[in-house]
């Protein structure tokens, strides 16, 4: 979260991936002035697991300087639910620590799966 770009909104987030490989990928959010050309904190923690050779998500922790509790928004959840078990578990941060824990299957009950494109 320390390392956000958010000029504009001033909300930084942070969140930070543990993965099958045992490693820990943290990743900040990234603001561009084209609004939709940014990134979430939690695609960016993909990225580097992806780019470091991680396949499968374990558990990822969001957190937010300016609010508690802050999950992945509907775009990030379809993108951890590309790497992660419906059983993932993804914690909600606040300034002291986990404070609330959720399957990804809760957070994402009905997300598009390689099922939905009949591969």
């Amino acid at each position: 979260m320390a390392k956000s770009h958010s000029p504009y909104s001033h909300f930084p987030v942070g969140a930070a991936i543990r993965a099958d490989n045992g490693k820990i990928y943290a990743g900040a959010n990234i603001e561009n002035v084209a609004f939709p050309q940014g990134w979430c904190a939690e695609t960016t923690a993909i990225s580097l697991m992806i780019m470091d050779g991680g396949t499968q998500i374990v558990e990822l922790a969001v957190i937010a300087e300016r609010q508690a509790f802050v999950p992945p928004c509907g775009g990030c959840r379809q993108k951890i639910a590309e790497f992660a078990l419906p059983e993932a578990r993804i914690w909600l941060c606040d300034s002291v620590g986990p404070a609330q824990c959720h399957r990804l299957a809760e957070l994402l009950p009905f997300g598009f799966s390689t099922d939905s494109l009949s591969l």
